[in-house]
């Protein structure tokens, strides 16, 4: 963890946009998290960048929580969470033997099919089964198959952001059941990872330290989502987060 301990303003600056981002993404556009993951990913060595996230997260989670808590669709959460803590054991065992350049070419690899995820959410997001097909057998298939990926691609790289996304969006959610709904999930799944994390080592002292000074970006950056979530154009922010999310994955990739 060296690296974490001697990072240079720069490096710190980066950082603390990020978690400015995470914050953001929380409480408007949650595909924004994808972004932070590869400044992140392309500051700190992987693992080490996956044990610094989580902890941000789950403070973005609790902001996001305390703001849109009274609009959860909690049976959908019921229905989610076996799946997701299955991909979550799957994504442990994955990272007890996968090194740094695995870990990193991994995360590139989920950035890029995460963006191409989205693309496909924009295009059919529209056409999609209303909200009480999650009831149906056809929808409780479709909860267990993104259930389970994106409890991998949040363990493996806190990626999980838009497959739960195309989900709920596929499940006819509008924006504040969205909104809490997600806030919910993640607050859960992301805490549930935090033993596991331990366990591997990716959260430790060092690591903690780091956090500790860059959890009060979340802050503003949750504040000013509250603000912009009404305001926002969503269709070109999305194709933004889309672009940054693919160089990202590319430059990883490519390290």
């Amino acid at each position: 963890m060296d690296t974490i301990t001697h990072l240079t303003p720069w490096n710190f600056a980066a950082l603390a946009c990020a978690a400015l981002l995470v914050g953001f993404a929380k409480t408007a556009v949650s595909g924004a998290n994808t972004v932070s993951l590869a400044i992140f990913a392309a500051v700190l060595p992987a693992r080490a960048s996956t044990g610094v996230l989580l902890p941000i997260l789950i403070a973005g989670d609790v902001l996001a929580v305390l703001t849109y808590r009274r609009h959860a669709h909690w049976p959908t959460l019921w229905r989610l969470f076996p799946a997701v803590a299955a991909g979550v054991v799957v994504g442990a065992v994955f990272l007890m033997w996968a090194d740094d350049e695995i870990v990193r070419t991994s995360i590139g690899a989920i950035l890029l099919l995460m963006a191409a995820v989205t693309v496909w959410r924009r295009r059919t997001a529209d056409t999609e089964d209303e909200p009480d097909s999650v009831s149906t057998r056809t929808g409780r298939v479709k909860a267990r198959s993104y259930g389970v990926l994106g409890g991998f691609t949040t363990m493996v790289a806190n990626a999980g952001g838009p497959v739960m996304s195309l989900y709920l969006l596929s499940a006819g959610f509008r924006k504040l059941g969205f909104l809490g709904t997600s806030a919910f999930f993640f607050l859960i799944v992301n805490i549930s990872k935090v033993p596991f994390s331990v366990g591997l080592g990716l959260i430790d002292g060092p690591s903690l330290l780091l956090d500790a000074a860059l959890v009060a970006f979340v802050v503003p950056g949750a504040l000013f989502g509250k603000w912009a979530v009404n305001r926002i154009n969503q269709r070109l922010f999305e194709q933004l987060v889309i672009a940054a999310t693919v160089v990202g994955g590319v430059q990883l990739l490519l390290r």
